[in-house]
């Protein structure tokens, strides 16, 4: 996708009296406790991690999701060719383990029929158990932006881009979010 500019979307929740949705404190320290420790496991590669964030924020039509670029994965080589290819992943040049995982993405989120036997026989084979175990859970951290979706909170107009829309972000040793900018390094 060259043209990363999303339409507006109305934020669906009551505002404080600074302007930001109102949350249950409880509720969303639990779920960002929860997405942080996901964050924080180390068996797949960034690159594989990148694209099946990716792959979620498309599916779930994440407009931050699909701003943000975990820099990490840039720096081992995920590039804009790469990401083009995440919507067309079959018929793509993308190799048989990324399109395993992008097969995965979809059957556990679209289709979950598609989780045969094929489909297992394939993610044993080019992923160790500690991946496929890091992979599904990735997915289910990936699609709590649902909730920001579904409220209209996932806006990205705030953060630095650059000429492509882009923004790159890692994360710290704890899981949260450490760095935002329109530079791979920032």
């Amino acid at each position: 996708m060259s043209d990363l500019s999303r339409p507006n979307r109305a934020i669906r929740v009551p505002l404080d009296h600074h302007g930001k949705p109102m949350r249950d404190p409880q509720l969303y320290a639990l779920l960002s406790s929860y997405q942080d420790a996901v964050v924080r496991s180390s068996h797949l590669d960034s690159v594989t991690t990148e694209l099946i964030r990716l792959r979620c924020a498309r599916q779930h039509d994440c407009r931050i999701c699909q701003t943000l670029r975990l820099a990490a994965a840039q720096e081992s080589g995920l590039d804009a060719d790469m990401e083009s290819k995440i919507d067309f992943y079959e018929s793509s040049d993308l190799s048989e383990r990324h399109k395993t995982a992008l097969r995965l993405v979809d059957a556990f989120i679209w289709r979950p029929q598609d989780m045969n036997e094929e489909l297992v026989a394939q993610a044993h084979e080019h992923f160790s158990n500690e991946e496929l175990a890091e992979i599904l859970v990735d997915i289910t951290k990936w699609s709590t932006q649902k909730i920001h979706v579904t409220l209209g909170t996932d806006g990205a107009d705030h953060l630095r881009t650059d000429d492509r829309g882009v923004a790159y972000f890692a994360f710290g040793d704890n899981g949260k979010v450490a760095r935002i900018g329109a530079e791979r390094g920032a």
